[in-house]
């Protein structure tokens, strides 16, 4: 029916039946009729009011969005039926209530701002968030020890023998292994949990990753809230970077560090 309101409105649409979506760099693929489920909303005015050429793309041709990837999924689950249906345990109410803000869903948003079953724990997600994002969480002293695993795949580059050239590491991707609550109070809005959602905060997990590639950025914030590392390991092989011995060298190794904290 939004479908057919939006022809009315705006003409035919210029839209294929099957949308493709990069919402901060997650993939979605939904129906146009989903996308227009609510009128006046801004995706209504995106893909009913506004031709493909005019909406942001990216390498791929999906129509890029620069918004929460994961959060996302909410949103569009909310627009398929217009139920809000959230996890037994959801700690990000606050942050899906921007969301629905943004995309001017304000049903939605409403629902999301009435107190409900899960209101005193969406709080307690609420506080844990705000700390990752202030740096130092409130109450030092109440900080929970444990521990957090940090891994990597790298490479680095060994110059001929006859240069002098320095070593360059390459870093693939960094992994937060532990208790899912203490690496959202670690790592904040930089951990990316994509691989592993709506994680209960005293389950831990091996599938977090942090979503920038800089070793020494993960030290530092592990450093500022009272972790010191315990341990250290490492695996590495060798090899050419062609066939030929007198190219460079690449090593390519995993290593993970062990940070604790004690309370």
């Amino acid at each position: 029916m939004a479908l057919a309101e939006a022809s009315k409105q705006g003409g035919e649409s210029k839209f294929s039946d099957i949308v493709e979506l990069n919402v901060g760099g997650q993939v979605y693929v939904t129906r146009l009729q989903t996308l227009v489920a609510v009128p006046d909303s801004l995706l209504w005015r995106m893909f009913s009011r506004r031709a493909p050429q005019e909406l942001a793309r990216d390498s791929k041709g999906r129509v890029f969005l620069d918004r929460d990837g994961f959060l996302f999924r909410y949103v569009l689950d909310y627009l398929r039926d217009l139920t809000l249906v959230l996890p037994d345990y959801f700690p990000e109410r606050s942050r899906l209530r921007r969301e629905a803000d943004f995309f001017q869903l304000r049903e939605l948003a409403e629902r999301l701002s009435e107190d409900g079953s899960v209101g005193e724990e969406a709080g307690r997600g609420d506080a844990d968030d705000g700390s990752l994002r202030g740096g130092r969480p409130p109450g030092a002293d109440s900080r929970k020890s444990g521990y957090i695993t940090v891994g990597y795949r790298g490479s680095y580059t060994i110059g001929r023998d006859t240069q002098t050239d320095a070593k360059f590491r390459r870093v693939a991707r960094i992994t937060v292994c532990g208790k899912t609550a203490l690496a959202k109070e670690v790592f904040g809005d930089t951990l990316n949990e994509s691989r592993d959602p709506d994680r209960p905060p005293e389950r831990y997990t091996s599938r977090y990753y942090l979503k920038y590639n800089f070793l020494e950025q993960a030290f530092d914030r592990l450093t500022e809230v009272g972790f010191r590392m315990v341990a250290c390991s490492s695996t590495g092989t060798c090899a050419y970077a062609s066939n030929d011995p007198a190219e460079d060298k690449i090593w390519t190794s995993y290593t993970e560090y062990v940070f604790c904290r004690e309370q």
